[in-house]
């Protein structure tokens, strides 16, 4: 992890940045579907490298594709909750932001959250910890930026990777023209290299990993 994450990660008590491991172990994340558009294609690129991965869903896209949403986790890939309606938790009162994460909790049967932009109180986290493993990440890719050409958003990530690094793409109409290109060459380059892609499971609470 790199010294700006250590020092964010070390703001925010409670929370997962990197899952470490000595299995070369790596754990690709998509923030914002399901999505019939995208989400097909992600499916079948790690169909073709034999990966898993989390999918942290907003709950009104799973209201809207439940069938998509059932694929995911048919298809061994774990879920997270992204909140019903993409909020910023920095921008949403307490009590708007629960009942929000709790709607999109009757859709999304997980104990992963993941505050949409990163972006949380810290009286968030402490009341969010009892219920669920608060999972940030240490790679960006950044497809979501149109200002950036799909081989910086490959270059964002490969040369990075270490294992139990959380890697973050996003399940989106906006970002799929970056994330298209860089995904099925970042699964390519991880399988060369011996990492294994696993969902992250939600056992237990591994707080703060550095």
């Amino acid at each position: 992890m790199s010294s700006l994450y250590k020092i964010i990660a070390s703001l925010f008590p409670y929370t997962v940045w990197r899952i470490p491991n000595s299995k070369r172990e790596v754990y690709i994340t998509f923030d914002d579907g399901p999505n019939p558009e995208t989400t097909p294609f992600i499916l079948e690129t790690l169909k073709n490298f034999n990966a898993k991965a989390t999918f942290f869903c907003i709950g009104k896209n799973v209201d809207r594709n439940p069938e998509l949403y059932q694929k995911l986790i048919n298809e061994g890939h774990s879920t997270g909750n992204h909140t019903y309606s993409h909020l910023k938790g920095w921008k949403t009162n307490n009590k708007e932001y629960f009942e929000d994460i709790d709607l999109a909790s009757h859709y999304i049967d997980s104990k992963l959250f993941r505050p949409p932009y990163g972006r949380i109180k810290l009286s968030q986290i402490r009341r969010l910890r009892h219920d669920y493993r608060l999972i940030f990440w240490n790679i960006l890719s950044q497809d979501y930026l149109e200002t950036i050409t799909p081989e910086k958003c490959l270059n964002n990530v490969i040369p990075h990777v270490k294992s139990g690094d959380i890697i973050v793409f996003h399940d989106s109409l906006k970002a799929f023209p970056r994330m298209s290109y860089a995904l099925p060459k970042v699964l390519e380059f991880l399988q060369k290299n011996g990492f294994v892609c696993c969902p992250i499971i939600p056992i237990g609470h591994r707080y703060l990993q550095l």
